[in-house]
């Protein structure tokens, strides 16, 4: 027994080491995914320390990120927290403190308006003229303004719901057009107010 022990011993810890070899969250990240409470706290531009966070660019998740529990809690407080809100209607990771490429989008354009969730979204097509329309944003409080958008844009993101995530891509016009590029700047440290007219 105690040869046996000794010869499977190293395979599991191989085995154990290389599962994760494709994970790139941080212990930071994942430490505030599993002390925060269901809904997370939205950080603001009034406080300089969101305000960092806010302005910096967005990491992807590995498809290995993508399969973790600490992936798919995230997930759940993004749609948690953003059903918590007056009337928000989209919410992107560095607004509760997380850097990575991931937005839960309320998707007015489809039947019983579902949130979803987009891991390592881009827009990758803008189509049409620009059009002006009224913005908000959790993390700008008490303000609104203006901002020329797409009405009809491509995304590609992650499909996470199967059992081999691959990526996806889909056509999506008018309102929620204008939500995905909201959430999407959110990614690359642009806020609305950048683009107020």
């Amino acid at each position: 027994m105690r040869k046996l022990t000794a010869i499977l011993a190293p395979v599991l810890m191989l085995g154990a080491c290389c599962t994760n070899v494709n994970l790139t969250m941080t212990p930071e990240e994942i430490k505030l995914i599993d002390e925060s409470s269901d809904v997370m706290r939205i950080l603001t531009t009034d406080n300089a320390e969101d305000l960092a966070v806010l302005r910096s660019q967005s990491r992807d998740f590995s498809l290995a990120d993508i399969e973790t529990v600490e992936y798919r809690n995230l997930a759940s407080k993004l749609i948690t927290t953003l059903q918590s809100t007056d009337g928000g209607v989209g919410l992107a990771a560095p607004q509760v403190g997380i850097k990575r490429r991931v937005v839960a989008v309320q998707r007015v354009d489809k039947e019983g308006e579902p949130i979803e969730v987009y891991p390592n979204i881009r827009i990758e097509e803008f189509r049409g003229e620009l059009q002006a329309g009224p913005e908000g944003c959790l993390s700008v409080p008490d303000r609104r303004g203006e901002v020329l958008r797409s009405q009809d844009i491509t995304i590609v993101y992650t499909d996470a719901s199967l059992d081999q995530p691959r990526e996806i891509r889909e056509d999506v016009s008018g309102f929620a057009a204008v939500i995905f590029q909201h959430e999407v700047d959110h990614l690359d440290g642009i806020l609305y107010i950048d683009k107020l007219q």
